[in-house]
């Protein structure tokens, strides 16, 4: 099975306090609508957080910065095995512009459940529930 490699930002309002999350909902593809963290594949020659600060800004023309790895979902697709390093970001320059997804929220911790999730996102949302204050 295909292995594809990608990242994504978990962008809270502070590094710091963490209380809450930015998601959005993909505007293409077999899982338009579903909700997800911001990000994509890796470029040959970038490390995981040059291509979230990338991802970020082609997505949501927003410079952020990338804070620590929370984990690697490691997740199979009917078509493909997922391999996601899921990373704290916050925005350091900019609006978040949504110029790929169709929505985007900023969700509290009682908020999670609120949304219709990817299925390899939904274990990392089950961990940032424990995390946010």
């Amino acid at each position: 099975m295909k292995t594809i490699k990608v990242v994504a930002a978990v962008i809270c309002d502070s590094l710091q306090t963490k209380t809450r999350i930015f998601a959005t909902a993909r505007g293409y593809g077999e899982f338009k609508g579903m909700w997800e963290f911001p990000g994509g594949k890796i470029e040959p020659g970038e490390t995981p957080q040059q291509a979230l600060v990338r991802e970020i800004r082609e997505e949501l023309d927003t410079t952020i910065g990338v804070g620590d790895l929370i984990e690697t979902i490691e997740y199979d697709y009917p078509e493909f095995h997922l391999s996601m390093d899921c990373f704290w970001c916050e925005v350091i320059k900019g609006d978040l512009v949504l110029l790929e997804a169709q929505e985007a929220r900023w969700l509290t911790k009682d908020e999670l459940d609120s949304v219709k999730w990817l299925p390899a996102d939904l274990e990392m949302v089950e961990k940032i529930g424990r995390l946010l204050k």
